[in-house]
């Protein structure tokens, strides 16, 4: 029967444990695919490990043909997407895959023309959605391209790309066209896809998104306004902590649902925004196309399961109504939210909804196994490092000397 079916979630981390406690708290069956079934998240209760080669490329269709015929054999279960490149591979092979399992995901053109970041500036600019001012950076020669700009400005890869993240952090702010240049001037022999965008004043409470469901008629099926508390980085990071924003759920529902519409977006997606301290006007900073967003849970904590809406959709079942929180819930990546809470001088409740409640991204009560396993790890590690400093000749010794 079709409310047997389970739920493929492809990707651990932050993202993909909260995707699988979500739907396992609808008492959808969960099985949570990575390539390391060590990790922390692959742990939980909420879901069954299992391990495949790659989240993304042709090892990974191998590896999804090999599953969708054999464990899912008949079952063609709903496959949940946490990365990027996993959008990009799914799309790119949707025909091989969709007889065995059930997603919905944009036309691979909206796909490949949204989640590069010049390419959802254009059509943003198009359908006059509000957007800062972004020029392209490929090779020297467009440096003087950064005259057109108010500084200062944010300096992100127009893509994912994985030799530029080991390098390099998410996003730069730079403070002047020369500094901006400078940054550049590194990151180009890494990697020749380089924007830089007009800076939106604002702290990182500022910073708002809108997560939703949007079904194959092109309709917001669930939606769910948060704003960030911090980021970590600050300014330039990811989410550290964040929370519900009824306050402004209905103009950001609004514009998000727009948009998709007129571009064509459905499935899973969310857009984030800055509210401009100037004007006060809130302005796009970048969609989340074809997967789950980061901090996805944070809605289903909150009220507003949307993976299940999904599940719920792509079985033809009666969609769940929202159910308001009691009290506001505040997701956060613990160790990061008080990196970032440190450097800006906070307090670590600082932001944090007066009567709410923290909900920790990975240590929970009822699902303990994650972090116990993590805990345990960073004990290891730091064992081991103070292990070797105390050796002789050990590299770690012999890095401080």
């Amino acid at each position: 029967m079709t409310v047997d079916t389970p739920a493929v979630v492809l990707g651990a981390g932050a993202n993909g444990l909260g995707v699988a406690r979500s739907l396992a708290r609808a008492r959808v069956s969960v099985c949570l695919l990575d390539t390391d079934t060590r990790r922390a998240e692959m742990r939980t209760r909420a879901a069954t490990p299992l391990r495949i080669r790659a989240t993304h490329g042709e090892t990974l269709v191998e590896d999804l043909v090999r599953l969708g015929t054999t464990q899912f054999s008949g079952v063609r279960p709903v496959l949940f997407l946490t990365q990027e490149e996993s959008v990009r591979t799914v799309s790119h092979h949707r025909d091989r895959l969709s007889a065995l399992y059930r997603f919905n995901l944009p036309p691979m053109e909206v796909v490949d023309t949204l989640q590069h970041k010049e390419g959802f500036q254009r059509r943003a600019e198009q359908l006059g959605s509000p957007i800062p001012p972004l020029v392209h950076i490929r090779a020297l020669a467009d440096l003087p391209a950064l005259g057109e700009l108010r500084y200062p400005v944010v300096v992100k890869p127009g893509g994912r790309d994985a030799a530029y993240a080991r390098q390099f952090r998410k996003a730069y702010r730079a403070g002047s066209a020369e500094e901006a240049a400078a940054l550049i001037r590194r990151i180009l022999p890494v990697m020749a896809d380089v924007v830089v965008q007009e800076w939106i004043d604002g702290p990182d409470s500022s910073i708002h998104f809108c997560l939703q469901y949007v079904d194959r008629d092109g309709q917001a099926a669930g939606s769910f306004a948060g704003r960030k508390i911090r980021s970590w980085p600050p300014q330039v990071g990811g989410t550290a902590s964040c929370t519900a924003a009824p306050e402004v759920h209905a103009q950001l529902s609004a514009m998000t649902t727009r948009f998709f519409q007129a571009a064509g977006v459905v499935g899973m997606a969310s857009m984030e925004y800055k509210r401009d301290t100037r004007s006060g006007e809130f302005r796009m900073v970048e969609p989340t196309i074809g997967r789950t967003d980061y901090q996805e849970e944070v809605a289903t904590l909150n009220g507003v399961n949307l993976p299940y809406v999904a599940w719920c959709s792509a079985l033809g079942l009666p969609l769940p109504p929202p159910a308001a929180s009691r009290r506001p819930v505040v997701w956060r990546v613990r160790s990061e939210d008080v990196q970032s809470a440190v450097a800006q001088g906070q307090r670590i409740t600082q932001g944090y909804p007066p009567d709410g409640q923290v909900a920790d991204a990975v240590c929970r009560w009822r699902d303990p196994m994650p972090c116990l396993v993590q805990g345990l790890r960073h004990v290891r590690r730091a064992l081991l490092s103070r292990t070797a400093k105390r050796v002789p000749g050990s590299p770690v010794a012999g890095s401080e000397s």
